[in-house]
């Protein structure tokens, strides 16, 4: 009885002790992390970019999911265990995918800018899937396998006795030879450090925010958006004021230029266009332009002339409205 309460006692334990428990909790962790870097963008701009908003909100649910399936799973390295993280690790290696398509080439018709939180996702994604990917392939103990005798005849291995009789819990710890999970082990390490290549290489390369913006005064143009004229860059783009600017200042910094591209240039003649043309001159130098005495921003959601998603959102501190121009 001592001996076969020792065995199950010995079973309870984690397959690998405490670095199975802390690779667990951090996988969970950084998936977590990503879920909730994915619902900020996704609430503070990109719910409006068709497609992409859709495939945000999933990856918030999936990585959410996933990150607490992973954390409330038992952590004995059953086949649920190792499912969980190696799904949880496909999904961090397929999400940090489409980002790098979307600042390379663009994707579902956008096209990433960089920013400081697609940057901190990406990192996180990265080792998400490292540490995910180390869980689901620990290796077998060399001690799991044990024995002892049941009815003092017929050994059972790796196995528990039920009311004496020998019974194996099938999958209770779906170990994984040595000479398997290495080699897996090392393709892990290589894709790891491939993908933080990869990701340095696409911010290193991203673009500028948002459609091209017009130089100077004389590029603004009108154009009519659901019965509203309103005020267009050069190329048909709406442009918007923020709620929070004054007429001699922005306060739309960081990732808020990231989003909405302030439109640059100096002040000129514009023929054929009412209102007051001006610039304004933004922290670290470059000059803005305004217009009535608004500073005017493009939006990244705005993927072709002639589209105002960017109207009425309250995002990034504020209200965004389109510019509309009044006829003398």
């Amino acid at each position: 009885m001592t001996a076969i309460a020792g065995v199950r006692q010995h079973a309870r334990r984690p397959a690998r002790g405490w670095p199975a428990v802390l690779l667990r909790v951090a996988g969970a962790g950084l998936l977590i992390a990503t879920a909730a870097i994915h619902l900020d963008l996704y609430l503070t701009g990109y719910r409006t970019i068709p497609v992409i908003g859709w495939l945000f909100l999933l990856q918030v649910v999936a990585a959410f999911g996933l990150g607490l399936a992973v954390l409330a799973l038992p952590g004995r390295l059953i086949l649920a265990d190792r499912l969980a993280a190696a799904a949880g690790a496909g999904f961090a290696l397929a999400t940090l995918g489409g980002y790098l398509l979307s600042v390379a080439i663009g994707l579902f018709g956008f096209k990433e800018v960089r920013t400081t939180a697609g940057i901190a996702a990406g990192l996180i994604e990265v080792a998400a899937f490292a540490v995910l990917a180390a869980l689901a392939l620990v290796p077998a103990r060399a001690d799991a396998a044990f024995r002892f005798p049941v009815n003092g005849a017929i050994p059972v291995q790796g196995a528990l006795a039920v009311n004496g009789a020998g019974s194996s819990r099938a999958g209770f710890h779906a170990q994984i030879p040595a000479a398997i999970a290495r080699p897996a082990q090392v393709i892990t390490a290589a894709l790891t450090i491939v993908a933080l290549v990869l990701l340095g290489i696409a911010v290193a390369g991203a673009g500028p925010a948002g459609p091209e913006a017009t130089g100077s005064g004389a590029g603004l143009k009108t154009a009519v958006i659901g019965g509203t004229t309103v005020l267009a860059n050069a190329k048909g783009f709406t442009l918007y004021s923020f709620a929070p600017d004054t007429p001699a200042a922005s306060k739309c910094y960081g990732s808020c230029a990231a989003y909405w591209p302030p439109v640059p240039g100096i002040a000129a003649a514009s023929p054929g266009l009412p209102g007051r043309v001006g610039t304004i001159t933004r922290t670290g130098g470059t000059r803005q332009l305004t217009y009535n005495g608004h500073p005017l921003y493009t939006y990244i959601g705005d993927s072709a002339p002639g589209q105002a998603r960017g109207n009425n959102l309250n995002l990034n501190g504020g209200l965004w409205h389109e510019v509309p121009v009044s006829r003398p």
